[in-house]
């Protein structure tokens, strides 16, 4: 299969967590025997970070703006499938061209699900409008539960289908290290998952001056009063997430607003921490559950008081058992080679009906001659 991929970023992983989600799913669908095609925007922000400027899994070609694109007239209409990535700039005209152009299966992928619904219902047309979704084949959504019928009924895409963030398991693994902070927090600033921040770290790390935390990762505005005993990371490369979270007792995932509210919406970097092995404290949402045993495998905390409980009291034998817990459940079912194999499926299928649909338009045409 030939794939055309335009997307936020592959080369930068600065400030976003796009580029490991595609890097992880990329390669391994790479791996499986097809070509893949990344077009990406040659945004000043990103070129200025880029960490990964000659991916070895696929080639990865920049442009200037929307006009350039048709460079690459011919490599989207010849390929087998074309995927347009929420986030990418300029993305209604973008997809207005990939589907007046492309031959093949059209796609959106999209990795902010219940921020794009929260866009879409305010008006905001963004990356993605009412408009275009319903020429997209298949909609693919890292939201799953009933965002995908709200999605189908509300907007009118055609296939929405659940295409969850994954983690390469052979970059994302248990290190042997002794861990150096007692809670540790991976993520870019956003205002709306701040409040999150603020209750499940910064506020422990006010009560108890004797443990240890970190917080890692860009644009944190420089007003925040963070304690003392708060280590700040500006940046953390993809290559070096493994020694990241190997340097954390346990580590915190908060999720943002919107993602709470729909629901079934796990980050990338859940994913990621628990393939290191490192236990995670996370806030509660629907869908949780159906991705990790609560107690078993992940830890929930609604508190101050509760981060803290488990940071002084968990022993160190059930503080390993749930690392290791929660990375059995990633190589079982949440990997980058798992998701590669959904993603050739789900465009498969769609190539498939749609040749269906074809055939039944053509055999009905030839009956009314």
């Amino acid at each position: 299969m030939k794939l055309v991929v335009l997307g936020l970023s592959l080369s930068s992983a600065w400030g976003n967590g796009h580029a490991t989600t595609y890097r992880a799913l990329l390669r391994a669908f790479a791996a499986r025997g097809h070509e893949v095609l990344f077009l990406e925007r040659d945004a000043p922000w990103y070129a200025a970070h880029r960490d990964l400027p000659q991916p070895d899994f696929c080639q990865l070609a920049f442009y200037g703006d929307i006009g350039l694109l048709t460079g690459w007239r011919r490599e989207v209409a010849a390929a087998d499938a074309v995927i347009v990535g929420s986030f990418t700039r300029e993305g209604v005209a973008v997809s207005r061209w990939v589907q007046r152009i492309a031959g093949g299966v059209t796609a959106f992928y999209d990795i902010d699900t219940p921020v794009t619904l929260a866009k879409l219902a305010a008006g905001d047309d963004e990356y993605v409008s009412p408009e275009v979704i319903p020429g997209f084949k298949l909609y693919l959504s890292f939201t799953g539960g009933p965002a995908l019928r709200t999605l189908e009924q509300e907007y009118g895409a055609r296939r929405a289908r659940a295409l969850y963030c994954s983690v390469d398991a052979e970059a994302y693994r248990p290190l042997a290290s002794a861990p150096c902070w007692d809670l540790s927090y991976l993520g870019t600033y956003s205002p709306d998952r701040q409040p999150a921040l603020e209750r499940l770290l910064i506020e422990p790390a006010r009560k108890a001056p004797d443990l240890r935390f970190c917080v890692a990762g860009a644009q944190y505005p420089a007003d925040i009063d963070w304690p003392a005993n708060v280590q700040r990371l500006e940046h953390v490369r993809p290559a070096d997430h493994p020694a990241f979270y190997a340097a954390s007792r346990f580590t915190l995932n908060v999720t943002r607003a919107d993602m709470i509210a729909v629901g079934w919406s796990p980050s990338v970097r859940l994913f990621e921490a628990a393939a290191c092995g490192t236990p995670i404290i996370s806030d509660a949402w629907d869908g949780l559950d159906a991705l990790f045993a609560p107690g078993r495998e992940i830890l929930l905390a609604a508190g101050p008081e509760a981060v803290l409980a488990a940071l002084r009291t968990t022993a160190e034998q059930d503080r390993q058992a749930l690392g290791a817990a929660g990375r059995e459940r990633i190589l079982a079912a949440h990997t980058a080679r798992h998701r590669a194999g959904e993603l050739e499926a789900l465009l498969r299928q769609a190539e498939s009906d749609a040749a269906d649909l074809a055939e039944t338009n053509d055999t009905r045409l030839r009956a009314s001659l």
